[in-house]
C-alpha cells in the first residue's frame, strides 16, 4: 500500500459506497492507520490509497500509541454543516510539501458505518470536525487545493506542475496506471465489494 500523489486518478475519482466488510476490509483499515502515522498524518482517505471504497482512518493525535482516538468511517455522509466557516491551515499526504488555507464549517453533524457494520451519528467540532470535512472530500474527488482560498506555499501551481510532470513520468515508465488501466482496475474492485 502506498500514498498516491496528485494528480492520480484516484484522486479525482467518487468512490461507491462499500457495501461488504470483511476481513479484507479489516487488514486495509489496518494498514491505513499504519501508513498514516508512518507519514505523520491524522487523517486518510481510501482514494489516497488507490482504492475506491468509502473508508476513512482518523487520529486527530496522529500518534498510534492513542488507539483509543482512532475511528474508521465506512460511507460517511454529512447531514449537516453547522457555524461560520474558519479559516486555517491544511496539508495532504498527497500533496506533499502545499500548505493552503481553506474554510471550514466549526461543526459537522455525520453519519457512518463501523467495522462491525453499526452505523452512528457523529457530532464533531473545530478540528476533528475539520480532519472529516478535508478526508470527506477525498472521497468525492474533491482536493484541498480546490477549496483553498490562499496559499502558504510560494509558487504552489508550480508545485502542481511538478507532480503532474513527475507523474507523466512515471506513467511513461509504467510506475502509474494510463487512463484505460485506471477505469479496468476500479471496475474490478467495484466489483468485488461495491
Amino acid at each position: 500500500m502506498r500514498i498516491v500523489k496528485y494528480p492520480h486518478p484516484m484522486l479525482e475519482y467518487q468512490s461507491k459506497p462499500l457495501m461488504k466488510i470483511d476481513q479484507k476490509i479489516r487488514d486495509v483499515v489496518a494498514e491505513m492507520f499504519d501508513l498514516m502515522y508512518e507519514t505523520s498524518g491524522v487523517g486518510l482517505a481510501a482514494n489516497q490509497v488507490d482504492l475506491p471504497y468509502q473508508i476513512v482512518v482518523i487520529n486527530p493525535t496522529g500518534d498510534r500509541e492513542q488507539k483509543e482516538q482512532e475511528h474508521v468511517l465506512i460511507n460517511p455522509t454529512i447531514l449537516k454543516l453547522k457555524g461560520k466557516s474558519v479559516e486555517d491551515e491544511e496539508g495532504c499526504l498527497s500533496f506533499p510539501g502545499l500548505r493552503m488555507i481553506v474554510p471550514r464549517a466549526v461543526e459537522v453533524k455525520f453519519q457512518a458505518v463501523d467495522l462491525s457494520g453499526n452505523v452512528k451519528t457523529f457530532f464533531w467540532k473545530d478540528f476533528m470536525a475539520r480532519i472529516v470535512q478535508h478526508e470527506t472530500d477525498h472521497l468525492f474527488g474533491t482536493c484541498f487545493y480546490q477549496r483553498a482560498i490562499a496559499s502558504l506555499t510560494n509558487d504552489y501551481e508550480g508545485v502542481l506542475a511538478g507532480m503532474k510532470e513527475q507523474f507523466e513520468e512515471d506513467q511513461k515508465k509504467g510506475l502509474e496506471p494510463t487512463q484505460e488501466q485506471f477505469k479496468e482496475y476500479v471496475a474490478k474492485l467495484e466489483s468485488e465489494r461495491c
